[in-house]
């Protein structure tokens, strides 16, 4: 879905001395001083194999992350969950996620990475397997089954990136990075699809959690056999990562000025009086809010518009009926991948004539995303298919914005900042934005059905009424991404200065 974790991966890698590296649109303007070009030879091809290694797991790994939400009602009704606990069980995991990923960062910069992953790998995958043998009397077990599989899918998630920004430079590393991402999407849809999929083949949703580890199981071979020891840590040129795929390395010369290192706490402070990093995190933050509520909840709040249509029956057999998991799976794979082109399309050609262009963009997305949501509530009482369509555009102009917003941070932070911005990016998105939005849309559901009879009728409106807060806070977010348009031009031209 989201992805929002677009540049989380290279947040933690050890960063480019400032007068070093260009970022984003600002590599676009160059700095000060004369530049060196950084060569190296083609990437062979062993690069490419051990590339595709690291993508084919990362696949694995999102499709761990959308195992749960694929066969929600499955889960919900074998552990007698209610809205709110079962939407805690995604907040654990990214909770988990989000705390481990710092960890592992640290790790991966002073130790072995390959030994990092294939611990990681096996870690995940050995919890994910055992998750599916936990009895209904045992909930508790399987939401900390959940907690350690994020912790195990962070270890990979924040050190796999850094071996292919290693192996590939400039514009080869960028594109070979687009290919590692552009499986964030098609892993998360993929994750519906197979949990969907195995539940109706064999009528246990249990099986779900068993064909990832054995995906696991073979990209732990993989790993081992195509991935060396060590792989080459390249200097600080090679390891700054940019969407534009340039790279400028400025000249040594005699009497040059170089900033002052600043210490942490003036690197917040600096980040909190840059209004465009403000703005465009909490517009982030927006989008991860509405994203991690509707990968959780869509399959079982369209299964619920079904029942009061009278187009299905109550799930009373052990498997419950999943091709709204299926649809929405693929749904998911689709505007992953064309909002994301699209994105920074859109972007490369608009910024041509306006130079506020990012945020605007931003900032259209979200409100004509939140205005498809809206109406997808409305209507789902009446009519499915529009709702998936709705949903669908809903999606897709979501994940327009993911690679325009990463841009954004790297050409209005100063290069010297930008882990620091990136780390408190990430830290902000995940802790208001999606670690809560699936367990708060099911606490709001509950209190809506204390408060009315138990029916279906009920089940359904109270869903529909808490699922509004997600497109009210995209309408939030649009409004985030406008003020940013407002400071844009001002902070970028500081960035540059410095």
């Amino acid at each position: 879905m989201h992805n929002p974790r677009a540049h989380e991966g290279t947040s933690l890698q050890s960063q480019p001395s400032p007068e070093e590296q260009n970022y984003g649109a600002a590599a676009a303007h160059g700095r000060r001083g004369p530049v060196l070009s950084v060569s190296r030879k083609s990437p062979a091809k062993r690069d490419y194999l051990i590339a595709a290694v690291l993508c084919y797991t990362n696949l694995i790994n999102f499709m761990d992350w959308f195992l749960v939400p694929g066969i929600l009602l499955d889960i919900q009704k074998y552990f007698k969950l209610s809205d709110g606990d079962t939407g805690l069980l995604q907040t654990v995991f990214i909770l988990c996620y989000m705390l481990a990923a710092p960890v592992f960062g640290y790790l991966g910069d002073r130790y072995n990475r390959k030994i990092i992953l294939g611990a990681g790998i096996f870690f995940w995958s050995g919890v994910t397997l055992s998750s599916s043998f936990i009895s209904e009397l045992y909930y508790r077990l399987f939401f900390l089954s959940r907690g350690l599989v994020g912790i195990g899918t962070a270890s990979y998630s924040t050190i796999a990136p850094t071996i292919i920004a290693d192996l590939f430079e400039e514009g080869k590393r960028t594109t070979m990075l687009s290919v590692f991402y552009i499986f964030i999407p098609v892993g998360s849809g993929l994750g519906y699809v197979l949990a969907a999929g195995m539940a109706g083949l064999t009528g246990d949703w249990h099986w779900a959690f068993r064909i990832t580890p054995c995906m696991g199981g073979l990209a732990l071979v993989l790993l081992i056999l195509l991935v060396p020891h060590k792989t080459q840590r390249r200097t600080a040129a090679h390891r700054a990562l940019s969407i534009s795929g340039t790279i400028q390395v400025a000249a040594e010369k005699p009497g040059v000025h170089r900033p002052a290192k600043t210490t942490w706490c003036q690197d917040v402070i600096s980040l909190a009086k840059n209004w465009s990093f403000v703005w465009s995190s909490l517009g982030l933050t927006a989008m991860a809010f509405v994203t991690g509520a509707l990968g959780m909840w869509v399959p079982l709040f369209l299964y619920r518009a079904q029942l009061v249509q009278g187009t299905v029956s109550p799930c009373l057999q052990e498997t419950c009926n999943s091709s709204n998991s299926l649809i929405f799976g693929g749904i998911t794979i689709g505007t992953g991948m064309l909002g994301v082109i699209a994105g920074a399309e859109a972007a490369r050609r608009l910024r041509k004539i306006n130079n506020k262009a990012d945020p605007l963009i931003c900032a259209t997305s979200m409100f004509i995303s939140a205005l498809c949501l809206y109406v997808a509530l409305m209507v789902a009482k009446t009519s499915i298919l529009s709702t998936f369509i709705l949903i669908a555009f809903g999606e897709l102009f979501l994940s327009v914005n993911w690679a325009v917003v990463t841009d954004i941070l790297l050409y209005v932070v100063t290069p010297r900042r930008q882990s620091t911005a990136i780390a408190l990016q990430i830290l902000v998105s995940h802790l208001l934005g999606d670690a809560g939005s699936p367990y708060l849309i099911g606490i709001i559901s509950n209190a809506i059905q204390t408060k009315n009879d138990c029916s279906s009728q009920w089940s359904f409106r109270s869903m529909q009424y808490s699922f509004v807060v997600c497109a009210f806070v995209g309408v939030f977010g649009g409004a985030f991404f406008l003020l940013t348009s407002l400071y844009i031009e001002e902070d970028r031209k500081e960035a540059e200065q410095l």
